[in-house]
């Protein structure tokens, strides 16, 4: 009798342990296949810079004032609410915009944020658009990027930016244009460890005086 509970018990376990690896691997898989905005290049690979160039896209975005840390994670229910109710398909990735601010070494953790859904087309057209939430057209552009992977942190943010602007010192063709902004690829269900992320900075080439002026 002792032997068939304990067998009982270890496959109650492992039916549990089975259910919680499904969980989480239809999270990742989930997270994986949400497709990127049409055009849009893939992530960046972790701890690699690189100039990246962007088209124009459509935006459902939220301010979020308060932590910066905890901006992301509080705009996602209005902004999933939104495409819901339009029937709009999610994308990957989710983004934030920070305070020009941020860019400072020891910056304060509070501010205003900007947390966006991107539509995978500009000619996604949403017809219920719920107070608080404001559809924008972001112009094409150019960032500088570095790929993270890991916990969805504001230190991870701040040390990403620091390496961004190390690199720009040493590239002085290009000047600041933009706030900076975080690309989050990943949803919940993944573990922190395989979190990818792109910290960028938005750029353009400095322009130069021709010889002789």
């Amino acid at each position: 009798m002792g032997d068939a509970m304990r067998l009982s018990r270890g496959l109650l376990l492992l039916g549990v342990a089975a259910i919680g690896v499904g969980v989480l691997l239809f999270g990742a898989y989930s997270a994986a296949s949400a497709p990127l905005p049409e055009g849009f290049p893939d992530p960046s690979p972790e701890g690699q810079i690189e100039v990246k160039y962007y088209p124009a896209y459509r935006a459902a975005t939220v301010q979020m004032t308060g932590n910066l840390e905890y901006a992301p994670s509080r705009g996602f229910s209005p902004l999933f609410q939104h495409i819901s109710r339009n029937d709009i398909s999610m994308t990957a990735p989710v983004e934030t915009r920070y305070p020009v601010a941020t860019l400072e070494r020891d910056a304060a953790q509070e501010g205003e944020a900007a947390v966006s859904f991107l539509y995978r087309s500009l000619n996604i057209v949403p017809q219920d658009v719920a107070p608080g939430i404001q559809i924008e057209d972001i112009p094409a552009m150019t960032v500088v990027s570095i790929g993270t992977r890991g916990r969805y942190s504001l230190e991870t943010y701040q040390a990403s930016l620091e390496r961004i602007q190390q690199w720009l010192a040493a590239h002085p063709e290009y000047e600041v244009v933009g706030q900076p902004r975080r690309f989050f690829y990943d949803g919940p269900f993944l573990p922190d460890a395989l979190k990818r992320s792109d910290v960028q900075i938005p750029v353009q080439p400095v322009e130069q005086a021709p010889i002789g002026e």
